[in-house]
């Protein structure tokens, strides 16, 4: 149950942070006229540092094996982003490997976050 209750707790900071951070994105784009590649870096930094936030979260609350804890983390905050961008297009999107993306971000990302809790 301590495991379930410090888990959720690290994805609920890491989707706040991501919300405060893409909300920022979406000022600097209206004001600085960012290009899409440019948005794209951005974003895929976001699902990294959030990600990282989680992952450092659960390895300080759980002590042991914080690199699991941390991948953990990482590939749940990405299945909950799936499931909503899903739910929201009724599709995962056609590039896989923008997908495969970020997921490969989300995982090492919570994974380091873990490693150095």
């Amino acid at each position: 149950m301590r495991t379930l209750k410090i888990l959720t707790r690290s994805l609920f900071l890491s989707y706040f942070l991501s919300a405060l951070l893409l909300a920022a994105l979406a000022f600097a784009l209206f004001r600085l006229r960012l290009s899409p590649a440019q948005v794209s870096w951005a974003v895929y930094g976001v699902y990294g540092g959030s990600c990282f936030l989680g992952g450092l979260l659960a390895g300080k609350g759980l002590r042991s094996r914080k690199f699991f804890w941390g991948l953990l983390s990482g590939i749940l905050y990405f299945l909950l982003l799936a499931l909503m961008s899903f739910l929201m297009n009724r599709e995962l999107g056609s590039d896989t490997g923008r997908l495969t993306a970020v997921l490969g971000i989300c995982a090492a990302a919570g994974t380091l976050g873990g490693m150095l809790s």
